[in-house]
């Protein structure tokens, strides 16, 4: 249990909770910690969101898929992020896209109503998390307005676009994977394999397997 508070004291949210309100919690079961193996799926798409969740170490994305059946990875959560801070006091708590794990992951469960008590007893720790539910608002809203009805040429060049400022050159050194490039525009990697395809006929890039280059 001590081992524990140690841990749970590093995190943003939780930093200014006392030893004793988080020994507390742990005692009477309002803060949980809850081990997921790789792929595993913490909540299905329309399952209620009644808890908070703190990411304490792991990895876990929140997907969705299309109507052609092809999965966008919509967001990815890595220790010290939060799940669910902006579903649980909505009128409609419900999770709108299938939440997993990609990588072994460990979770610190808070009740509703132990969360909200905190509000009420701790102006710090409601500051935070108001700032941490605002960022995650912010970055999720990007993530839809980037890739919801956009085709995958568009979403390609988007990404070349990106990368190309970032690396100021028209040569575009890819830092990751075909595979994983076909994940973060939400397309199967046989369908990125055949655009890129058209796109080198139709005279717009050049690539290999390590670039790709914007004529």
């Amino acid at each position: 249990m001590v081992n524990d508070i140690s841990l749970i004291r590093k995190f943003t949210l939780l930093k200014s909770l006392s030893d004793e309100v988080i020994l507390t919690n742990l005692k009477n079961g309002k803060f949980t910690i809850v081990s997921y193996k790789k792929n595993s799926v913490i909540h299905l798409d329309g399952e209620t969101c009644d808890k908070l969740e703190i990411i304490l170490s792991g990895k876990v994305v929140i997907d969705r898929i299309d109507e052609s059946g092809n999965l966008l990875t919509i967001s990815e959560f890595h220790r010290d992020d939060i799940l669910g801070g902006n579903l649980l006091f909505s009128m409609n708590p419900y999770f709108p896209m299938t939440v997993s794990t990609q990588l072994p992951t460990v979770i610190l469960e808070i009740d509703k109503e132990a969360l909200f008590d905190l509000f009420c007893n701790n102006s710090l720790f409601l500051r935070t998390y108001l700032e941490l539910i605002s960022d995650n608002a912010f970055i999720l809203g990007n993530k839809l307005k980037h890739y919801v009805n956009k085709t995958i040429r568009e979403s390609i060049m988007n990404f070349l676009d990106y990368e190309s400022k970032k690396q100021n050159s028209k040569h575009v050194k890819l830092n990751i994977s075909k595979k994983a490039l076909a994940e973060r525009i939400g397309v199967q990697r046989t369908s990125l394999s055949r655009e890129l395809a058209k796109m080198r006929d139709d005279g717009l890039i050049t690539f290999d397997k390590d670039s790709i280059t914007i004529l």
